[in-house]
């Protein structure tokens, strides 16, 4: 008894910072939480996906990463107005939730059309498309492996608005019921259909890997967007006190307010992916093995490194977008250039020193012990490939460094994302992705 006694005495003295108050997902270390949750899964799944597909071909491996450069391609629009969202959608000290509703409803549609439109254009320009970024021993059986997979980018768009933007709303459940169940779905459908087990007698394919994603991801996504609408449009209707003349449908009025900002990350981000995308081109050109090698190596990157690494961007992004509306209410909205001081700033961008901190403290052994032990024998297993693993192991060895650097350089971003110095910002904001090797 005296025992248990003391372990409560002990428990009732732990410190606020474990308190269940700061697991709320309105709180740093909660939001944390939800992220990791919500990037974790479908890091894990691309890399499961890859493993299907090998163990169907190991020649078609390579085939999957079309998928992603598409993705890459239409990456622009995912950082343009979406990232405008965080200091936008994310001031609620000085705009009301109705008026936050309606800019996200604006800028889920906005971003719904525009995926849209770049699927459609996609699958015209298929060839193209494949003639680019598929290495030429495949290119032959890539076409329709490249059409299922342009209206990824549509799903993309949609999850990506719905997530941001919810994120900036202090929602991070919705983004981690996307990617739940994106993965529930997913699984169960390679499990039934593509796997060593799969029921029938017929040989699965590629193609049917890529159906099986398209379907997925337009699934979670719109499953996200209902959630969305249930949990707070919906709600906010019947049980939150507003003004009745307050409109929460899409306007124009809305996309104008998030235009000016998400001009500036649209520009910013369509440079530094025209330049990946033309370092893709070029590696696809030396064959097969190099390609595969490079989508191993973002596999490994994306699916280990860089999960902690984003969940801690969008933390720190979703309390700088807050911090950044307050500190603009204490110094009056209507003021044209505010100027902060150095102190206020630090307070402002806190949240992105905290996310450097934690981030270097997981990632440094992380990349230390795969470039030790770990980098060749996962690079094997995921392309079922020796000579891609070699291959991989030397692009590893190479960029390991840049893969570590991505917070440093992410962050210094985020510091200059609250500045009222637009050239600064983008400057800023391509040499630290660049520096990541994106």
């Amino acid at each position: 008894m005296k025992i248990l006694n003391s372990i409560t005495r002990r428990i009732r003295c732990l410190p606020p910072a474990i308190s269940s108050s700061s697991l709320h997902r309105t709180r740093y270390t909660g939001s944390l939480l939800f992220n990791l949750a919500s990037f974790i899964l479908p890091a894990l799944y691309g890399t499961l996906s890859k493993l299907w597909v090998a163990n169907i071909d190991a020649s078609m491996v390579v085939l999957t990463d079309a998928y992603t450069y598409m993705n890459t391609a239409s990456e622009a629009v995912n950082e343009g107005l979406p990232r405008a969202a965080w200091v936008i959608i994310g001031d609620k000290a000085s705009r009301s939730l109705g008026k936050r509703l309606q800019l996200t409803h604006t800028l889920i549609a906005f971003q719904s059309v525009i995926g849209l439109i770049l699927s459609i254009v996609f699958v015209a320009a298929a060839s193209s498309f494949a003639n680019s970024f598929v290495p030429e021993e495949v290119r032959d059986v890539s076409l329709t492996y490249v059409r299922i997979a342009s209206f990824t980018v549509f799903s993309s768009t949609l999850e990506t608005a719905v997530a941001t933007a919810t994120r900036a709303l202090d929602k991070p459940d919705i983004p981690l019921a996307i990617s739940t169940v994106k993965f529930a779905v997913n699984i169960i459908l390679d499990f039934l259909i593509i796997s060593k087990f799969h029921v029938g007698s017929f040989t699965p394919t590629v193609n049917m890997q890529g159906t099986i994603q398209l379907v997925c991801n337009l699934v979670a996504a719109f499953a996200g967007l209902v959630y969305f609408l249930w949990s707070n449009t919906r709600s906010f209707k019947r049980h939150t006190p507003h003004d009745p003349q307050e409109r929460l449908r899409p306007s124009l009025d809305a996309l104008k307010v998030l235009l000016p900002p998400g001009l500036i990350f649209f520009t910013e981000s369509a440079v530094r992916n025209a330049l990946y995308l033309w370092l893709v081109s070029t590696i696809v050109a030396l064959g097969a093995v190099y390609a595969t090698a490079w989508g191993v190596f973002n596999t490994i990157r994306w699916g280990l490194i860089m999960v902690p690494v984003q969940a801690l961007e969008a933390t720190a992004l979703q309390f700088i977008g807050h911090n950044w509306g307050d500190w603009r209410r204490r110094v009056d909205i209507s003021t044209r250039k505010p100027q902060a001081s150095l102190k206020e700033l630090r307070g402002i961008v806190r949240p992105a020193f905290r996310s450097l901190a934690i981030a270097l403290i997981f990632e440094v052994p992380i990349a230390i012990f795969l470039t030790l032990f770990g980098a060749k024998p996962f690079a094997s297993y995921i392309s079922g490939s020796d000579e891609v693993a070699e291959s991989r192991l030397v692009l590893y060895l190479l960029r390991n460094v840049n893969s570590t650097c991505h917070d440093p350089s992410g962050d210094a971003a985020k510091v200059v994302f609250v500045s009222e110095s637009r050239e600064q910002f983008s400057v800023c904001a391509a040499l630290g992705d660049h520096m990541s090797g994106e």
